[in-house]
């Protein structure tokens, strides 16, 4: 499933999902999310895809949701009704997030493969929030941030108020929160929202350089290590010890792990089968 707000190519073991309404600053509409939701799971599937690169088209990574195409969505989202009776209830509005947005940080969740967001302009509200979601961000010296709900009467519906706080600190994160502040690319860095920051004209060819590299990795391995840190953060140290030895069990078996030891004692680079 391919639709125009959604660009999606693969080469080289890297798919790069492009938010493509730069006349909307990217904003998501349904069939953005749709279209969205539909490269995550293929990028996840397919097993010559190692890393996913997330950007947005234009001067935007993303503005959030666009209000009036979620209106006239198949969703309930802002939706209004003269007619009390057909108009949307709470947990109307509770699914409707449900089934449109939260699909893509739960497909997120389930993807074990490296995901970079490469930030190349404003990320503004759920954008924002989509951002964080990926594995690391590299941000255009261009790129703001802000979580600009509270602006609009709004709690942060997409995972900010999951995301955030685990990235930069529980205090950063309710004052980005409670203000809907803006802050720049060196303040974000600063602040361990993003792995680092490059020149607008470099942002492409860093982050691909960037994918490039994990994609050389040992794939097995990776991806496990993506499990394990995420699993970590949801479990005791006993479990989490459990769990990476018997992730350390499968790796210690396979051709990567073996060809890894065969290039350290011949003192040459390694071939994985990720190359």
């Amino acid at each position: 499933m391919f639709c125009n707000h959604i660009l999606y190519s693969k080469e080289a073991g890297v798919a790069t999902i492009t938010l493509h309404r730069p006349e909307r600053r990217n904003a998501f509409s349904t069939h953005m999310l749709e279209g969205w939701a539909w490269a995550l799971n293929d990028a996840k599937k397919d097993e010559d895809v190692k890393v996913v690169i997330i950007t947005g088209a234009g001067k935007a990574f993303c503005s959030g949701g666009d209000l009036k195409s979620l209106h006239e969505g198949k969703g309930f989202l802002y939706r209004e009704s003269e007619d009390k009776e057909s108009a949307p209830k709470p947990m109307d509005y509770k699914n409707s997030l449900w089934d449109l947005i939260h699909r893509i940080p739960l497909i997120m969740e389930d993807l074990d493969k490296p995901v970079i967001a490469a930030i190349n302009g404003p990320a503004m509200g759920a954008g924002l929030d989509m951002a964080l979601m990926c594995d690391l961000r590299v941000a255009s010296d261009q790129a703001t941030f802000a979580e600009t709900y509270v602006k609009l009467g709004l709690v942060p519906g997409d995972g900010g108020a999951y995301f955030l706080p685990r990235l930069v600190g529980l205090s950063k994160a309710l004052e980005m929160l409670w203000t809907g502040d803006v802050i720049d690319a060196e303040e974000a860095v600063r602040i361990g929202l993003v792995n680092k920051v490059v020149p607008a004209g470099e942002l492409e060819q860093v982050t691909l350089r960037l994918a490039k590299k994990l994609v050389e990795g040992p794939p097995i391995a990776i991806r496990m290590i993506k499990r394990a840190v995420y699993q970590g953060l949801r479990s005791d140290l006993k479990t989490a010890l459990d769990t990476i030895s018997s992730h350390m069990a499968v790796v210690t078996n396979t051709e990567d792990h073996k060809e890894a030891l065969a290039a350290f004692f011949e003192k040459r680079t390694p071939q994985f089968k990720g190359r």
